[in-house]
């Protein structure tokens, strides 16, 4: 059996800086069953190195609600990434 059958795909819908960066309103990525929704992001700095500073102050929602970097995703999940922002 083809191990990557069992991928799972989930859509990221980008904001603020990670929309900026990547240049688009949302991504899609398949990951292996049981990957924790913090390796999204991990994945996306691997791909685009300077959104490493924003690290340890994203938080994560899957599906509208928001949810702990351990979460598992699953497949379809809806992710959001959750940067800082600022206004005045």
């Amino acid at each position: 059996m083809n191990e990557r059958q069992t991928d799972i795909t989930v859509t990221i819908e980008l904001f603020a800086i990670y929309q900026e960066t990547f240049g688009r309103e949302e991504i899609s990525y398949r990951f292996p069953p049981n990957t924790p929704v913090k390796a999204v992001l991990d994945r996306m700095i691997a791909e685009r190195p300077k959104l490493a500073q924003w690290r340890e102050v994203t938080r994560f929602g899957i599906n509208l609600e928001f949810v702990d970097p351990e979460t598992i995703v699953r497949d379809g999940d809806e992710i959001v990434l959750i940067p800082p922002v600022s206004g005045g």
